[in-house]
């Protein structure tokens, strides 16, 4: 018009290719600059809370010494962003791989096991059978809960060796729901009650004896820890070192059999 100007909808997909193209060329510029300079520039992280704080955040430091020209953004949230939001270069998730829309790489395999606090114990006593847990306070993540229960509350227990059918167990005292896994194990640490927890999170509780992990045949869940990288972009050098950088620490980690003294069950994927 003669007061503005805007895109027509062809001009919107026209735009939207170009800029695609353009983040194209520079990211393969990146690459085969990687090879004869350091990696350099921005990596966008995100990472659910519990995950980042306790196995992202220890470990940027030593990577920043190591590429000191990468600047890292980390951003944890309760919740990660939605499949094919190319906000981050590398978002963290718990679960199964994403859709088409996303690339994964494999970190860890993981399971959700029962835990809570000695005091708590001592109070009310050990679960010895799946079924133990009917008379026992439960701190339900009711973010998965819809996913790995069976109606209501009541839980669904696997066999860890895949031996034995599983148990479906009814919980009916549930003395506090969250979607955040660090609500729950704070509360599980305060001996409010049993939770349902990722081990791989829980890990360092249950070396310095602060939980104690209840019916170790058993399992709630078992699941993936994965790295979800946007479709449709060439990797990054930035992206391709921390990656390579994280999947060796958590190799190391199981090398010194670290991870299998405090908590079994954890094995390291490349």
């Amino acid at each position: 018009t003669t007061r503005s100007m805007s895109l027509t909808p062809e001009g919107e997909v026209y735009l939207e290719h170009a800029r695609t193209i353009l983040g194209n060329i520079g990211e393969l510029e990146d690459q085969l600059l990687g090879s004869t300079i350091s990696p350099q520039g921005l990596l966008r992280v995100n990472a659910t809370l519990g995950f980042g704080r306790s196995h992202i955040a220890p470990l940027i430091s030593e990577f920043v010494k190591k590429y000191p020209q990468v600047d890292i953004q980390l951003q944890l949230s309760v919740n990660p962003p939605p499949s094919g939001d190319d906000t981050y270069d590398i978002c963290f998730r718990f679960g199964n791989p994403p859709d088409s829309r996303s690339i994964a790489r494999l970190i860890a395999a993981n399971r959700r096991v029962v835990v809570a606090s000695p005091a708590y114990l001592e109070r009310n006593g050990r679960p010895l059978q799946p079924q133990g847990l009917e008379h026992h306070d439960y701190l339900r993540d009711s973010s998965v809960a819809r996913v790995h229960s069976v109606g209501g509350r009541k839980l669904r227990l696997l066999s860890d060796d895949g031996q034995r059918p599983a148990q479906d167990v009814d919980v009916p005292s549930v003395v506090l729901q969250s979607i955040s896994t660090e609500v729950l194990m704070r509360a599980a640490l305060d001996g409010m009650g049993v939770a349902v927890v990722p081990r791989l999170l829980a890990q360092e509780h249950l070396a310095r004896s602060e939980l104690v992990h209840l019916l170790p045949g058993w399992v709630f869940a078992r699941y993936t820890v994965y790295a979800a990288l946007p479709s449709g972009r060439m990797l990054p050098a930035r992206t391709k070192v921390f990656l390579d950088f994280l999947s060796e620490r958590v190799q190391e980690l199981v090398q010194q059999r670290k991870l299998e003294q405090c908590c079994p069950g954890i094995d390291a994927v490349s």
